[in-house]
Protein backbone atom coordinates (compact mmCIF):
# COMPACT_ATOMS: atom_id res chain seq x y z
CA UNK A 1 0.00 0.00 0.00
CA UNK A 2 1.12 3.70 -0.46
CA UNK A 3 1.49 6.18 2.35
CA UNK A 4 -1.09 5.13 5.13
CA UNK A 5 -3.55 7.79 6.08
CA UNK A 6 -3.28 8.60 9.75
CA UNK A 7 -6.69 8.65 12.07
CA UNK A 8 -6.45 9.94 15.44
CA UNK A 9 -8.01 9.36 18.63
CA UNK A 10 -8.71 10.97 22.37
CA UNK A 11 -9.37 8.11 24.56
CA UNK A 12 -9.53 8.07 28.68
CA UNK A 13 -6.63 5.52 29.13
CA UNK A 14 -5.71 6.52 32.33
CA UNK A 15 -8.40 8.17 35.36
CA UNK A 16 -11.93 7.23 36.05
CA UNK A 17 -13.30 6.28 33.00
CA UNK A 18 -10.03 3.95 31.80
CA UNK A 19 -12.41 0.93 31.44
CA UNK A 20 -14.20 2.28 28.60
CA UNK A 21 -10.95 3.95 27.38
CA UNK A 22 -9.69 0.54 26.74
CA UNK A 23 -12.53 -0.45 24.92
CA UNK A 24 -12.26 2.68 22.72
CA UNK A 25 -9.26 1.80 21.60
CA UNK A 26 -9.59 -2.11 21.04
CA UNK A 27 -12.31 -1.02 18.86
CA UNK A 28 -10.50 1.29 16.61
CA UNK A 29 -7.64 -1.82 16.36
CA UNK A 30 -10.04 -4.11 15.35
CA UNK A 31 -11.79 -2.35 12.92
CA UNK A 32 -8.27 -0.72 11.53
CA UNK A 33 -6.82 -4.16 10.96
CA UNK A 34 -10.20 -5.69 9.37
CA UNK A 35 -10.23 -2.01 6.97
CA UNK A 36 -6.36 -2.94 5.81
CA UNK A 37 -6.84 -6.24 5.48
CA UNK A 38 -9.23 -5.55 2.80
CA UNK A 39 -7.51 -2.99 0.80
CA UNK A 40 -7.12 -0.09 3.37
CA UNK A 41 -9.25 3.05 1.83
CA UNK A 42 -8.32 3.22 -1.95
CA UNK A 43 -5.31 0.99 -1.32
CA UNK A 44 -4.03 3.45 1.48
CA UNK A 45 -4.02 1.26 5.08
CA UNK A 46 -5.12 3.09 8.16
CA UNK A 47 -2.37 4.32 10.71
CA UNK A 48 -4.16 4.92 14.73
CA UNK A 49 -2.77 7.53 16.59
CA UNK A 50 -4.50 7.47 20.44
CA UNK A 51 -3.73 10.56 23.28
CA UNK A 52 -4.59 9.93 26.49
CA UNK A 53 -7.22 12.30 27.80
CA UNK A 54 -6.89 10.90 31.21
CA UNK A 55 -9.77 12.88 33.34
CA UNK A 56 -11.18 14.41 30.34
CA UNK A 57 -10.79 17.98 31.39
CA UNK A 58 -10.88 21.05 28.70
CA UNK A 59 -7.12 20.85 29.29
CA UNK A 60 -6.71 17.32 28.64
CA UNK A 61 -8.93 17.44 25.25
CA UNK A 62 -6.85 20.75 23.93
CA UNK A 63 -3.96 18.70 24.90
CA UNK A 64 -4.71 15.82 22.92
CA UNK A 65 -6.26 17.53 20.35
CA UNK A 66 -3.19 19.25 19.43
CA UNK A 67 -0.94 16.75 19.54
CA UNK A 68 -2.58 14.37 17.00
CA UNK A 69 -3.18 17.32 14.28
CA UNK A 70 -0.03 19.08 14.98
CA UNK A 71 2.06 16.31 15.45
CA UNK A 72 0.45 13.25 13.79
CA UNK A 73 -1.38 15.27 10.76
CA UNK A 74 -4.51 12.88 11.48
CA UNK A 75 -7.31 12.86 8.49
CA UNK A 76 -9.91 12.17 11.27
CA UNK A 77 -10.01 12.06 15.10
CA UNK A 78 -12.65 9.32 15.80
CA UNK A 79 -13.17 7.87 19.56
CA UNK A 80 -15.71 7.14 22.34
CA UNK A 81 -16.81 9.88 24.68
CA UNK A 82 -14.98 12.30 26.58
CA UNK A 83 -17.50 13.72 29.50
CA UNK A 84 -16.93 16.91 30.83
CA UNK A 85 -14.94 19.02 28.21
CA UNK A 86 -17.99 20.66 27.05
CA UNK A 87 -16.78 20.26 23.31
CA UNK A 88 -13.91 22.76 23.79
CA UNK A 89 -11.96 20.69 21.34
CA UNK A 90 -14.41 21.83 18.60
CA UNK A 91 -12.98 24.92 17.59
CA UNK A 92 -9.19 22.87 16.83
CA UNK A 93 -10.32 20.41 14.91
CA UNK A 94 -12.88 23.27 12.66
CA UNK A 95 -9.80 25.23 12.24
CA UNK A 96 -7.92 21.89 10.61
CA UNK A 97 -10.87 21.13 8.98
CA UNK A 98 -10.98 17.62 9.30
CA UNK A 99 -13.41 15.07 10.18
CA UNK A 100 -14.71 14.07 13.72
CA UNK A 101 -16.79 11.12 14.84
CA UNK A 102 -17.08 10.99 19.08
CA UNK A 103 -19.70 9.85 21.59
CA UNK A 104 -19.99 12.50 23.68
CA UNK A 105 -23.42 12.67 23.48
CA UNK A 106 -23.93 16.01 24.69
CA UNK A 107 -27.15 18.25 23.34
CA UNK A 108 -24.85 20.90 23.01
CA UNK A 109 -23.27 19.70 19.20
CA UNK A 110 -27.03 19.92 18.10
CA UNK A 111 -26.46 24.06 18.90
CA UNK A 112 -23.07 24.09 18.16
CA UNK A 113 -23.57 22.17 14.52
CA UNK A 114 -26.59 23.99 13.63
CA UNK A 115 -25.37 27.32 14.41
CA UNK A 116 -22.54 27.20 11.86
CA UNK A 117 -22.64 24.22 9.75
CA UNK A 118 -20.02 25.31 7.27
CA UNK A 119 -17.60 25.58 9.98
CA UNK A 120 -18.38 22.25 12.11
CA UNK A 121 -18.45 19.16 10.58
CA UNK A 122 -18.11 16.90 12.92
CA UNK A 123 -20.50 13.89 13.90
CA UNK A 124 -21.74 12.17 17.30
CA UNK A 125 -21.97 8.61 16.31
CA UNK A 126 -24.66 8.26 18.99
CA UNK A 127 -27.71 10.40 19.71
CA UNK A 128 -27.25 13.03 22.17
CA UNK A 129 -28.04 12.16 26.16
CA UNK A 130 -31.56 13.98 26.31
CA UNK A 131 -32.63 10.62 24.43
CA UNK A 132 -31.68 8.71 27.45
CA UNK A 133 -33.82 10.49 29.81
CA UNK A 134 -36.91 10.69 27.21
CA UNK A 135 -36.39 6.98 26.06
CA UNK A 136 -36.27 5.42 29.58
CA UNK A 137 -39.64 7.34 30.09
CA UNK A 138 -40.83 6.05 26.92
CA UNK A 139 -39.63 2.78 28.06
CA UNK A 140 -41.37 2.31 31.50
CA UNK A 141 -44.37 3.40 30.42
CA UNK A 142 -44.19 0.72 27.37
CA UNK A 143 -43.24 -2.08 30.11
CA UNK A 144 -46.41 -0.97 32.06
CA UNK A 145 -48.83 -0.64 28.63
CA UNK A 146 -47.72 -3.85 27.33
CA UNK A 147 -48.75 -5.60 30.98
CA UNK A 148 -45.01 -6.61 31.38
CA UNK A 149 -44.92 -4.85 34.52
CA UNK A 150 -47.59 -4.22 36.92
CA UNK A 151 -46.60 -0.88 39.42
CA UNK A 152 -47.64 -0.79 42.65
CA UNK A 153 -47.95 3.67 42.18
CA UNK A 154 -46.94 6.01 39.46
CA UNK A 155 -43.89 7.45 41.96
CA UNK A 156 -40.35 7.87 40.01
CA UNK A 157 -36.99 9.05 42.01
CA UNK A 158 -34.37 10.36 39.83
CA UNK A 159 -30.86 11.09 41.28
CA UNK A 160 -28.00 12.52 39.47
CA UNK A 161 -24.46 12.81 38.93
CA UNK A 162 -23.04 16.34 38.77
CA UNK A 163 -21.89 15.94 35.26
CA UNK A 164 -24.19 17.91 32.77
CA UNK A 165 -24.38 14.41 30.90
CA UNK A 166 -26.26 13.35 34.01
CA UNK A 167 -28.09 16.61 34.71
CA UNK A 168 -29.36 16.86 31.25
CA UNK A 169 -30.69 12.99 31.35
CA UNK A 170 -32.17 13.30 34.56
CA UNK A 171 -34.08 16.32 33.97
CA UNK A 172 -34.82 14.96 30.51
CA UNK A 173 -36.78 12.35 32.78
CA UNK A 174 -38.34 14.65 35.11
CA UNK A 175 -39.54 16.88 31.94
CA UNK A 176 -41.58 14.14 30.32
CA UNK A 177 -43.11 12.24 33.33
CA UNK A 178 -46.15 13.38 33.92
CA UNK A 179 -46.67 13.06 29.68
CA UNK A 180 -47.12 9.47 30.11
CA UNK A 181 -48.37 9.36 33.39
CA UNK A 182 -45.57 8.97 36.29
CA UNK A 183 -44.79 11.76 38.99
CA UNK A 184 -41.57 12.79 40.00
CA UNK A 185 -41.66 12.39 43.75
CA UNK A 186 -37.53 12.58 44.85
CA UNK A 187 -35.45 14.81 42.49
CA UNK A 188 -33.76 15.05 40.98
CA UNK A 189 -31.29 15.03 43.29
CA UNK A 190 -27.61 15.98 42.26
CA UNK A 191 -24.91 13.90 43.81
CA UNK A 192 -21.46 15.27 43.37
CA UNK A 193 -18.57 12.80 41.01
CA UNK A 194 -16.66 10.00 43.13
CA UNK A 195 -19.71 9.49 45.57
CA UNK A 196 -19.28 6.06 47.12
CA UNK A 197 -21.56 6.61 50.44
CA UNK A 198 -24.94 6.24 49.26
CA UNK A 199 -27.18 5.29 52.35
CA UNK A 200 -28.59 8.80 53.20
CA UNK A 201 -29.58 9.07 49.21
CA UNK A 202 -30.75 6.02 49.07
CA UNK A 203 -33.21 6.51 52.44
CA UNK A 204 -34.16 9.61 51.49
CA UNK A 205 -35.46 8.41 47.68
CA UNK A 206 -37.02 5.14 49.17
CA UNK A 207 -38.66 7.70 51.99
CA UNK A 208 -41.34 8.81 48.62
CA UNK A 209 -42.01 5.35 48.01
CA UNK A 210 -41.39 5.08 44.05
CA UNK A 211 -42.06 2.82 41.94
CA UNK A 212 -39.44 3.34 40.12
CA UNK A 213 -35.70 4.39 41.20
CA UNK A 214 -33.46 6.04 38.41
CA UNK A 215 -29.58 6.89 39.19
CA UNK A 216 -28.46 8.76 35.96
CA UNK A 217 -24.85 9.24 37.08
CA UNK A 218 -22.53 7.01 35.41
CA UNK A 219 -19.19 5.78 36.60
CA UNK A 220 -19.56 2.33 37.02
CA UNK A 221 -17.67 1.78 40.60
CA UNK A 222 -19.54 3.95 42.26
CA UNK A 223 -22.89 2.34 40.55
CA UNK A 224 -21.81 -0.47 41.95
CA UNK A 225 -21.20 0.72 45.25
CA UNK A 226 -24.77 2.15 44.98
CA UNK A 227 -26.31 -0.99 44.05
CA UNK A 228 -24.63 -2.80 46.49
CA UNK A 229 -25.97 -0.41 49.55
CA UNK A 230 -29.35 -0.41 48.15
CA UNK A 231 -29.98 -3.86 48.29
CA UNK A 232 -29.54 -3.40 52.05
CA UNK A 233 -32.49 -1.12 51.80
CA UNK A 234 -35.18 -4.12 50.24
CA UNK A 235 -36.07 -1.21 47.66
CA UNK A 236 -39.86 -1.58 46.34
CA UNK A 237 -39.01 -0.38 43.01
CA UNK A 238 -37.68 -1.00 39.90
CA UNK A 239 -34.06 0.25 39.47
CA UNK A 240 -32.60 2.12 36.16
CA UNK A 241 -28.66 2.59 36.16
CA UNK A 242 -27.29 4.88 33.79
CA UNK A 243 -24.50 3.36 31.16
CA UNK A 244 -21.70 2.42 33.74
CA UNK A 245 -23.64 -0.81 34.63
CA UNK A 246 -22.74 -2.30 31.27
CA UNK A 247 -19.40 -3.00 32.41
CA UNK A 248 -17.69 -5.94 33.71
CA UNK A 249 -16.06 -3.30 36.36
CA UNK A 250 -19.62 -2.80 37.82
CA UNK A 251 -20.55 -6.60 37.61
CA UNK A 252 -17.34 -7.52 39.70
CA UNK A 253 -18.19 -5.17 42.48
CA UNK A 254 -21.62 -5.88 42.55
CA UNK A 255 -21.59 -9.86 41.61
CA UNK A 256 -25.03 -10.95 42.88
CA UNK A 257 -26.83 -7.38 44.03
CA UNK A 258 -26.86 -6.78 40.56
CA UNK A 259 -28.95 -9.21 39.59
CA UNK A 260 -32.40 -7.48 38.33
CA UNK A 261 -31.12 -4.05 37.41
CA UNK A 262 -31.57 -2.24 34.14
CA UNK A 263 -29.24 -0.26 32.27
CA UNK A 264 -29.57 1.20 29.16
CA UNK A 265 -27.19 2.53 26.07
CA UNK A 266 -27.87 4.90 23.16
CA UNK A 267 -25.48 2.83 21.12
CA UNK A 268 -24.35 -0.92 21.79
CA UNK A 269 -23.98 -4.44 20.74
CA UNK A 270 -27.14 -6.06 19.16
CA UNK A 271 -27.97 -10.01 19.64
CA UNK A 272 -28.19 -10.23 15.84
CA UNK A 273 -26.42 -12.58 13.78
CA UNK A 274 -24.48 -9.77 12.70
CA UNK A 275 -23.85 -8.71 16.68
CA UNK A 276 -22.92 -12.31 17.99
CA UNK A 277 -20.17 -12.47 14.67
CA UNK A 278 -18.03 -9.32 15.89
CA UNK A 279 -18.47 -11.16 19.87
CA UNK A 280 -16.90 -13.64 19.55
CA UNK A 281 -14.49 -11.52 17.16
CA UNK A 282 -13.65 -9.25 19.85
CA UNK A 283 -13.35 -12.00 22.63
CA UNK A 284 -11.21 -14.20 20.66
CA UNK A 285 -8.77 -10.75 19.78
CA UNK A 286 -8.79 -8.84 23.53
CA UNK A 287 -9.97 -11.46 25.73
CA UNK A 288 -12.72 -13.06 27.64
CA UNK A 289 -12.79 -9.90 30.14
CA UNK A 290 -13.08 -7.55 27.34
CA UNK A 291 -16.09 -5.51 26.79
CA UNK A 292 -17.48 -5.22 23.14
CA UNK A 293 -20.89 -3.93 24.33
CA UNK A 294 -18.47 -0.74 24.22
CA UNK A 295 -15.91 -1.17 22.01
CA UNK A 296 -18.58 -1.90 19.39
CA UNK A 297 -18.67 1.90 19.32
CA UNK A 298 -15.54 3.05 17.83
CA UNK A 299 -15.36 -0.03 15.89
CA UNK A 300 -18.72 0.68 13.98
CA UNK A 301 -17.59 4.51 13.98
CA UNK A 302 -14.04 3.53 11.68
CA UNK A 303 -16.06 1.12 9.48
CA UNK A 304 -18.52 3.94 8.37
CA UNK A 305 -15.95 6.13 8.07
CA UNK A 306 -13.87 3.88 5.59
CA UNK A 307 -17.24 3.66 3.56
CA UNK A 308 -17.75 7.48 3.52
CA UNK A 309 -14.28 8.37 2.63
CA UNK A 310 -13.94 5.60 -0.59
CA UNK A 311 -16.97 7.40 -1.38
CA UNK A 312 -15.54 10.73 -1.51
CA UNK A 313 -12.82 9.40 -3.28
CA UNK A 314 -10.36 9.94 -0.73
CA UNK A 315 -9.14 11.25 2.58
CA UNK A 316 -7.91 14.84 3.71
CA UNK A 317 -5.52 15.43 6.35
CA UNK A 318 -5.24 19.30 8.00
CA UNK A 319 -6.40 22.06 5.83
CA UNK A 320 -8.32 19.93 2.94
CA UNK A 321 -11.32 21.22 3.87
CA UNK A 322 -13.42 20.55 0.45
CA UNK A 323 -12.01 16.96 0.48
CA UNK A 324 -13.14 16.70 3.86
CA UNK A 325 -16.50 18.57 2.85
CA UNK A 326 -16.78 15.63 0.49
CA UNK A 327 -16.66 13.32 3.23
CA UNK A 328 -18.93 14.63 5.42
CA UNK A 329 -21.38 14.53 3.04
CA UNK A 330 -21.14 11.06 1.91
CA UNK A 331 -21.64 10.67 5.79
CA UNK A 332 -24.77 11.92 5.57
CA UNK A 333 -25.58 10.47 3.03
CA UNK A 334 -24.66 6.61 3.93
CA UNK A 335 -27.04 4.71 6.13
CA UNK A 336 -24.34 2.22 7.58
CA UNK A 337 -26.02 -1.18 8.95
CA UNK A 338 -23.54 -1.30 11.79
CA UNK A 339 -23.26 -4.01 14.32
CA UNK A 340 -25.09 -1.46 16.62
CA UNK A 341 -27.54 -1.17 14.17
CA UNK A 342 -28.72 1.65 11.31
CA UNK A 343 -25.96 4.79 11.73
CA UNK A 344 -27.99 7.65 10.36
CA UNK A 345 -26.77 10.90 10.76
CA UNK A 346 -29.30 13.93 10.85
CA UNK A 347 -28.78 16.56 8.59
CA UNK A 348 -28.87 19.20 10.63
CA UNK A 349 -27.90 17.86 14.01
CA UNK A 350 -25.45 15.69 12.82
CA UNK A 351 -25.94 12.97 15.25
CA UNK A 352 -27.07 9.73 14.82
CA UNK A 353 -30.86 9.98 14.83
CA UNK A 354 -32.16 7.32 17.66
CA UNK A 355 -34.90 4.54 17.35
CA UNK A 356 -37.87 4.22 18.57
CA UNK A 357 -37.23 7.78 20.09
CA UNK A 358 -37.05 9.90 17.16
CA UNK A 359 -38.31 7.55 14.37
CA UNK A 360 -40.38 4.81 14.08
CA UNK A 361 -38.47 2.76 11.23
CA UNK A 362 -35.64 0.71 12.64
CA UNK A 363 -33.81 0.32 9.29
CA UNK A 364 -33.09 4.34 9.65
CA UNK A 365 -32.48 4.63 13.19
CA UNK A 366 -29.61 3.69 15.98
CA UNK A 367 -31.59 1.21 18.63
CA UNK A 368 -31.90 2.77 22.24
CA UNK A 369 -30.73 -0.38 24.09
CA UNK A 370 -32.48 -1.48 27.56
CA UNK A 371 -30.78 -4.56 29.53
CA UNK A 372 -31.37 -5.79 32.53
CA UNK A 373 -28.94 -8.38 34.20
CA UNK A 374 -31.12 -11.59 34.71
CA UNK A 375 -29.11 -14.56 36.20
CA UNK A 376 -25.40 -15.14 38.02
CA UNK A 377 -23.41 -15.36 35.23
CA UNK A 378 -24.24 -11.61 35.52
CA UNK A 379 -25.00 -11.63 31.37
CA UNK A 380 -26.82 -8.54 29.91
CA UNK A 381 -30.07 -9.52 28.73
CA UNK A 382 -31.60 -7.06 25.50
CA UNK A 383 -35.23 -6.47 26.67
CA UNK A 384 -36.02 -3.72 24.26
CA UNK A 385 -36.73 -2.10 22.00
CA UNK A 386 -38.56 -4.32 19.41
CA UNK A 387 -37.24 -5.76 16.73
CA UNK A 388 -33.99 -6.13 18.61
CA UNK A 389 -34.57 -7.63 21.83
CA UNK A 390 -33.87 -11.31 22.48
CA UNK A 391 -35.65 -11.38 25.74
CA UNK A 392 -38.47 -9.97 28.05
CA UNK A 393 -38.34 -7.88 31.30
CA UNK A 394 -38.05 -10.39 34.61
CA UNK A 395 -39.41 -8.91 38.11
CA UNK A 396 -35.80 -8.33 40.48
CA UNK A 397 -35.57 -10.80 43.09
CA UNK A 398 -35.51 -7.84 45.39
CA UNK A 399 -39.60 -7.58 44.27
CA UNK A 400 -40.23 -11.39 43.69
Amino acid sequence: MTDAIPVGSMVPLTGPSAADGREFRNGLVLAAEEINAGGGILGRSIALHFADTERQTADDLVRATGLLIEKHQVHAIINGYNIGSQNIEYEQVADAGIIYIHNNTLLQHHDTVMGDPYRYFGFIGDPAEYWYGQGFIKFISWLRDTGQWRPRNNRLAIISGAKPYSIVIANGMAGVASHFGWEVTFGPKIVPISTTNWHDIIDDALACDPAVLANTHFYAGDLAQFQVQLMDHRPKSIVYLQYGAMHHTFQDIAQKKAIGIIVSTVIGLLNDEIGQAFRKKYYRRFGESATPQVGCETYSALHHYAIAAALAGGTGGPGQFAQNRRVAEQLKNTVYRSVVGAIRYHPEWQAAVPYPDATTDPSLGIPHLFYQIQNESLDLVLIAPEPYNSGRFVLPPWLS
